[in-house]
Formats: C-alpha cells, sequence, structure tokens
C-alpha cells in the first residue's frame, strides 16, 4: 500500500506543461530529510520500482507502466532535483546522495519482494541500494547502464572529462544541452513536441540544470561509490535478472553487457536492435512484453 498521509506531503497543482495524456498518474510527494520527493504508484500486484537516469524523470515510464499496471504495481520516482522533486538546501545531486534517497523512498513506503527497473544512472543507482538490502529485491530488470568505476576506459573518461569539464557544464548550465542535444542523440524515434517539452520543462534556468550537469562529471569522481556498488554485486547475483539492451546505444555497448551477463548467472537477455540509450522510449512496446514474458516463465514458478 502506498506510505500514509502522515507521511505525504500537499499535493501542488499539475505543472500546465504536463499533458495529462502523456502522463495519466496521480503525483504523490514524500519528504525524506528536506527533499521533496514526487513519485508515482499505479496499480496492483508484484511491486516494480523504476528508476531513471539523466536528464530524465518518471516520465520517461509512462508508456511502460501503461503497459504494466494492470499486473504490476509500479512506482516510478524522481530524484532530487528532477521531474517534479525538489532537492534540500545544500544537497549535492551525486549518485550516493541519489542512492540514500532511494534506500530511504523504499523504507518509508515499507516495499518489499520489488523488482527493481534500472537504465542509466538508475543502474549505479538502483543496484547500489538493493546491494545494501538485498533481502527486499525479488528480481531485476537491466536496461542500458553499469555499475562499476570506469577510469581508465577511454571510452567513459572522455565523456566524463567533455560534458563534466568546463565547456560541458557550460553548455549544460545555459543551453540545457542534455536534454536538448543528448536526450534525443539517445533516442532512435522522433520525440514529440510534446514530449520534448515535458523533458524540458523540470529544466527552466541555468541553476535548475545543476543535477544534470553533476552527472557526467560523477562518472569519475564518484569512483569509491561505484566500487561500492561492484564490490555488492555478488549479493545480488542469485535474483532472476532481465537485462534488456538497447543494440544502437552509443553510450553503453556489447562488453557492458557481457560483463552484466557474467555477474548475473540467472540471467535472461532480450535484445533490442533498434533502441537506442534511451530504451524506454524506442522500444516501450517490447520492453512491456519482455517484463510479462520474463514473469511467466521465470517468476511466476519461483
Amino acid at each position: 500500500m502506498p506510505v500514509d498521509s502522515a507521511r505525504e506531503t500537499d499535493v501542488p497543482p499539475r505543472p500546465p506543461w504536463l499533458s495529462r495524456f502523456l502522463y495519466p498518474f496521480e503525483s504523490r510527494f514524500i519528504d525524506l530529510e528536506g527533499c521533496r520527493v514526487h513519485y508515482v504508484d499505479e496499480g496492483h500486484g508484484p511491486v516494480v520500482l523504476m528508476l531513471h537516469g539523466n536528464p530524465t524523470w518518471s516520465f520517461l515510464y509512462r508508456n511502460i507502466i501503461r503497459g504494466l499496471s494492470a499486473r504490476f504495481r509500479c512506482i516510478a520516482l524522481d530524484y532530487p532535483g528532477f521531474g517534479l522533486s525538489t532537492a534540500a538546501r545544500g544537497y549535492d545531486f551525486r549518485p550516493a546522495s541519489h542512492a540514500a534517497v532511494v534506500e530511504q523512498f523504499v523504507r518509508a513506503l515499507g516495499l518489499e519482494r520489488v523488482t527493481l527497473m534500472v537504465q542509466d544512472w538508475g543502474g549505479p543507482i538502483g543496484l547500489g541500494v538493493a546491494g545494501r538490502d538485498p533481502a527486499r529485491f525479488r528480481a531485476l530488470v537491466i536496461g542500458n547502464t553499469w555499475a562499476w568505476p570506469v577510469d581508465g576506459d577511454r571510452h567513459f573518461e572522455r565523456f566524463s572529462r567533455t560534458f563534466g569539464g568546463t565547456v560541458g557544464r557550460f553548455a549544460i548550465r545555459h543551453f540545457n544541452a542534455f536534454v536538448n542535444l543528448l536526450l534525443p542523440a539517445g533516442t532512435k524515434r522522433r520525440l514529440a513536441k510534446e514530449v520534448m517539452a515535458a523533458y524540458r520543462a523540470p529544466f527552466p534556468t541555468p541553476d535548475s540544470r545543476e543535477p544534470t550537469a553533476v552527472f557526467p562529471r560523477e562518472i569519475l569522481r564518484s569512483r569509491e561509490y561505484l566500487a561500492e556498488v561492484a564490490a555488492r554485486l555478488p549479493s545480488l547475483a542469485h535474483l532472476p535478472t532481465l537485462l534488456l539492451w538497447g543494440g544502437k546505444d552509443v553510450a553503453f555497448r556489447e562488453q557492458e553487457l557481457r560483463r552484466f551477463e557474467a555477474t548475473f548467472a540467472r540471467s535472461t537477455t532480450v535484445r533490442l536492435p533498434r533502441a537506442g540509450h534511451f530504451i524506454q522510449e524506442d522500444a516501450p512496446e517490447e520492453i512491456v512484453e519482455a517484463v510479462r514474458r520474463f514473469w511467466s516463465a521465470r517468476m511466476e514458478v519461483s
């Protein structure tokens, strides 16, 4: 059941830029250490907790929620500073801090036997949470992501230093570059203007874009946190795992997929050959079908 009303905050009016047709869900809010965290909680059944990356928010999962909520309880939150969530004063937007908020969120809602669905930064954030409390988790659905330090890998070092450096930060803060450039580049389907509006609107000013500017830098700077996540992956290796991999992603490659397959011995891989980085935008129907099949084949008999 959703968190009791004593822990929820007042629900503000829906922003005018957020289409009820595209995002027809009831918004909920909970205060966690000064952060006002927005989430949706739709459907009934086994819990599926969906975690986004950069520069997205729970809106990314709208079509997945539509497709699964008849059979699953679909919960998707926004990290502080993303989507409809607001951050406490002094919040640093680093992945370890987001993971701490997600961990508190899971406990506040009393979630158990959770199927964790992650992609992009949702991977190291969510797998970090699960690794610290594996008994709460029942299964994993892992999209294009990673969960270990990448220093020494020129592919990731180049990206982190480019977009996490002075020029990249300027472009992100002053031109909303992660939304305006990298989001369309990371999808193979053309995003409708209403969809792009929903991704742009949470970041109207340079200061509001700071959360999206922090993540690129942290690919290298959060090495200690990423090493902690990697060290705890073996505690999750027994969980049934569905790997969903976009074949046209230029960020996460075949070698990241192979490492996940080696880590999770009980994994099933479903390739999404026409999908780019943001698989939820490019292949929502395939993802919904893959989760349903995975659940029927692997979970209902367990």
